[in-house]
């Protein structure tokens, strides 16, 4: 089941200069910098430490070289939800296109879906 929205992925040319963009002229906080191996890393924003929904700033070559499907135009959105291998195979079941199901490491256990229109979702297992 899903439960909150958790992420909006914003897929930037550079990690570095959007983050300065976001945080000396906006306002926002880094929550946190993360990597899952030698390419992909990401950095998470927000307006506050203890904001519910966050910005993630991900670069888009990563992104594009690890999931070529992605449509890289449009921010993503990473929903959070329980009992992920029933929900997965659960969209399955129902004709929805989805990725693997996969365990990142530094961030857990996650899959891709998309809608009618091919826009594409992730759901996280918090």
């Amino acid at each position: 089941m899903i439960n909150k929205i958790g992420q909006v992925m914003i897929y930037v040319n550079d990690q570095e200069a959007v983050a300065k963009f976001w945080t000396e002229k906006v306002g926002f906080v880094i929550i946190s910098e993360n990597a899952a191996g030698d390419a992909e890393r990401w950095i998470e924003i927000a307006p506050t430490k203890d904001a519910a929904t966050t910005f993630v700033l991900q670069d888009k070559v990563a992104v594009a070289k690890a999931q070529p499907e992605m449509n890289l135009g449009t921010p993503s959105i990473l929903l959070y939800g329980d009992n992920l291998e029933a929900m997965y195979e659960d969209f399955k079941a129902k004709g929805i296109t989805v990725g693997e199901l996969v365990d990142i490491p530094n961030f857990g256990r996650v899959f891709n879906f998309a809608d009618i229109e091919n826009n594409y979702f992730a759901i996280l297992e918090k």
